[in-house]
């Protein structure tokens, strides 16, 4: 069995000794070899499905380090503003520690998997009637005003936790890959894998994709209205802008826009061709390689290898799935209509 995080690389995780482990094994997750997409684009790429931790998504490696220190420090209680991902896996983990929870979500705009988690969880839930950035003004005054724990991407132990996943790519391949590229919302996870990265002294290109209608570092300017369909980057002022657009800057990277279209096309070519079932936001890391290539940094060659983070799993999303999907066939009950359907 798997080590949990905390276990495998806590040498390299600012916890103090007498903190616990809150975990849920998370980590460890599949590093894919994509021969289709490797073809399309030239290099060899690599799925890093972030889809198999314990809550569907990549937040679980950093909430395991930050709710393991807020339990260390003798916090009763966690807050969180969320698109989806954040709410289920801080509910999760608050569970597990034994802790209260509460997420602020932004009415209507929340995927309903990942509000059934929340829920199921046990967190005190509440739909704000404003969007992502609001909430998260509103819940870092309430943690300003009272004895909660802030477990969104500004806890600094979310960040910690989060850049494990680029110690695995590196364990897994030998090194580091040539490049990476990652969706972005409130640039937390780009700003973690990069620190990765530098921390076992390797720099691999960034290349970081926003859909086209929540772009804020492609426009440089915040966003007042976000709105795409890939709900978990739907964000118009990211909390970690600057680390991020250092980290784009240091690698000699680059940040670009897709448009929904291009997402909802790779999210359902990957599921049919690939055979993995990404939530739309994730497919805007594969979306963004197909529709802008691998840019070649100034003075250097072009990237011989890709990992393409997949950041939560498809069924954190089911109405936009079944939305996109193929249509159901009906058939009557009888084995020669079944066979004309099936080998039709």
């Amino acid at each position: 069995m798997p080590q949990p995080l905390i276990e495998r690389y806590r040498e390299r995780l600012p916890l103090e000794p007498g903190d616990p482990v809150v975990s849920l094994n998370e980590g460890s997750t599949p590093l894919i070899p994509s021969e289709r997409l490797s073809e399309r684009i030239g290099a060899q790429a690599y799925l890093k499905f972030e889809g198999a931790n314990p809550t569907g998504s990549f937040k679980d490696r950093g909430m395991t380090v930050a709710v393991s220190r807020a339990r260390g420090a003798g916090a009763e209680a966690v807050i969180c503003a969320s698109t989806g991902n954040t709410a289920a896996s801080c509910a999760a983990y608050a569970a597990r520690a034994g802790l209260r929870g509460a997420v602020i979500v932004p009415e209507g705009k929340i995927a309903i998997g990942k509000l059934a988690q929340a829920l199921m969880h046990g967190a005190r839930v509440i739909a704000l009637r404003g969007n992502f950035d609001e909430a998260l003004t509103i819940v870092r005054e309430l943690a300003d005003r009272h004895p909660i724990e802030l477990v969104n991407s500004v806890n600094p132990y979310r960040i910690e936790g989060q850049k494990t996943a680029a110690f695995e790519v590196v364990d897994e391949l030998g090194e580091a890959p040539a490049a990476l590229a990652i969706p972005v919302g409130n640039a937390g996870n780009v700003t973690s894998w990069w620190r990765g990265f530098q921390e076992v002294g390797a720099a691999p290109v960034l290349y970081g994709f926003q859909a086209e209608g929540a772009a804020p570092l492609v426009q440089g300017a915040p966003v007042a209205n976000p709105e795409t369909v890939a709900s978990a980057i739907r964000i118009g002022n990211p909390a970690r802008w600057e680390e991020a657009m250092d980290a784009f800057t240091s690698s000699r990277g680059r940040v670009a826009a897709v448009s929904d279209e291009q997402i909802i096309d790779a999210y359902r070519w990957l599921a049919a061709d690939e055979g993995v079932f990404c939530e739309p936001a994730s497919a805007a890391s594969v979306a963004g390689i197909l529709a802008h290539g691998l840019p070649v940094p100034e003075g250097g060659t072009g990237p011989e290898s890709v990992v393409c983070v997949l950041t939560g799993h498809g069924l954190k999303d089911p109405d936009t799935a079944l939305g996109k999907a193929p249509a159901v066939t009906n058939c009557e009950n009888d084995i020669a209509a079944v066979e004309r359907v099936v080998f039709a």
